[in-house]
């Protein structure tokens, strides 16, 4: 492979989670042992709340009459949008019954779990698209009970369009809680007497930490790290549009990487050219962000074949994908690990943040290889069945009884041992020897 890095990260991106998995196991313990007490600690400390926890619907209704018409309007088409986009991922997981050749007639249900947990983190500004990302998706998978976090705002409860946004989506039941301790209430049925079975949403590292530490005891949606962008583009792409792309990403974080894989020099250098003066035009937090970002983790990979780009965006796996090439549906045929993937200029990661309708939850650090994003299908189960009539227990029951005693287990063959003899007194099998240990 021929690839030369313009320019090339001086750090990997990969977060410093040694501290905060101390700091996460400690309050999850202190969480399961003490319960909703240690919760209303933990909410005190570190969010300065201490009001109620679980809004009363007279609550919502007079925090959300703080949010203006026209804002109420964007989010309803938002999580419309979302919403629709994950019936149609319902619709295409189907149930279905089979039957073997040996007479077995298997098949699977698809089915909701029944209580999900959504996050939304809060901060300087309103996280509005996390609210109906997780909200509207566990709704249109049928799940019963989906219960809604976010953290208080400016001594009150949480922003009233992030509260606006879980009531548009579908919530059933919101909480005033963040960080930690929200992930924990959810996992541990605290405040509602209904533990989640899958609690999703994106966060800081400690958010992050807890769901990892709490996987097994409940399903989540991705492991998540800083936001990542990779833009792919050849000589037909505009660097202008390119260049703004990337930044656009990395105001995300300090940690965010944000990587360009060309096969043109010339645009590679002219997007580079461009960055600095797009940073600079920034607010403050913002240029702060992606300055250090790009500075430390952004990367320019020039390659002499698209070939070589595919192998190059399938190592890295990025987390968000944008393709300004021309025969878009080659890198769509070719193309296979990124969590979510953009075609065309004229789509763009933050049309996918906010209001497209794929969701906006995926996996980072090298995790598409391997899974995709928050979707309807994680909150749905896949659930096989199976009955036979008796005839085909001849069959399956005589070979059930031979590879159990192969493997040494002797009462796993004599169930079906029982079977035969019960359904088939007369007739004898061939139902193996008991492996000498």
């Amino acid at each position: 492979m021929s690839i030369i890095y313009l320019k090339q990260a001086s750090r990997t991106p990969d977060s410093n989670t040694a501290a905060a998995q101390e700091v996460v196991t400690e309050m999850l313990a202190n969480i399961e042992a003490r319960g909703e007490e240690a919760v209303r600690e933990y909410a005190l400390k570190l969010d300065k709340w201490s009001g109620g926890i679980v809004l009363t619907d007279d609550e919502i209704d007079r925090r959300i009459a703080e949010v203006p018409p026209s804002v109420r309007s964007d989010i309803d088409f938002a999580a419309n949008q979302v919403y629709e986009f994950a019936c149609a991922q319902r619709e295409s997981v189907e149930e279905f019954e089979v039957q073997l050749p040996s007479g077995v007639i298997a098949g699977q249900r698809v089915l909701p779990v029944n209580v999900v947990g959504c996050y939304a983190p809060a901060g300087r500004y309103a996280h509005i698209a996390s609210a109906y990302m997780g909200v509207a998706t566990a709704k249109a998978a049928g799940v019963k009970t989906i219960i809604a976090c976010s953290s208080p705002f400016r001594s009150e409860s949480m922003h009233p369009y992030v509260l606006y946004a879980f009531k548009s989506a579908g919530a059933d039941v919101i909480m005033t809680l963040g960080g930690v301790q929200a992930i924990a209430t959810m996992a541990y049925g605290l405040f509602t007497g209904k533990p989640a079975d899958v609690v999703v949403g994106p966060g800081n590292k400690f958010v992050a930490e807890a769901k990892r530490t709490l996987f097994g005891k409940v399903g989540i949606d991705v492991f998540a790290g800083p936001s990542e962008v990779a833009v792919i583009a050849d000589d037909s792409a505009d660097p202008a549009i390119v260049a703004s792309d990337l930044v656009g990403q990395a105001e995300h974080g300090h940690e965010s990487p944000a990587w360009l894989f060309t096969t043109s020099r010339s645009l590679a250098e002219a997007v580079m050219e461009r960055i600095p003066a797009l940073i600079d035009e920034l607010p403050p937090t913002a240029r702060d962000a992606a300055f250090c970002a790009w500075r430390d983790y952004g990367e320019v990979v020039l390659c002499e074949t698209r070939e070589e780009v595919v192998e190059i965006s399938d190592r890295y796996a990025s987390e968000h994908l944008e393709v300004h090439t021309e025969d878009l549906q080659w890198w769509l045929d070719n193309l296979t690990c990124y969590g979510s993937l953009f075609l065309g200029e004229e789509t763009t990661v933050a049309f996918g943040d906010k209001c497209s309708g794929p969701n906006h939850v995926l996996p980072t650090k090298g995790a598409a290889r391997y899974s995709g994003g928050l979707s309807v299908h994680k909150f749905l189960k896949t659930l096989t069945w199976q009955r036979m009539p008796r005839e085909s227990v001849r069959q399956i029951g005589e070979v059930t009884a031979r590879i159990s005693r192969l493997e040494g287990m002797e009462a796993h063959a004599r169930t079906a041992d029982d079977r035969l003899a019960k359904y088939f007194p007369d007739e004898s099998f061939s139902l193996g020897e008991p492996v000498a240990l």
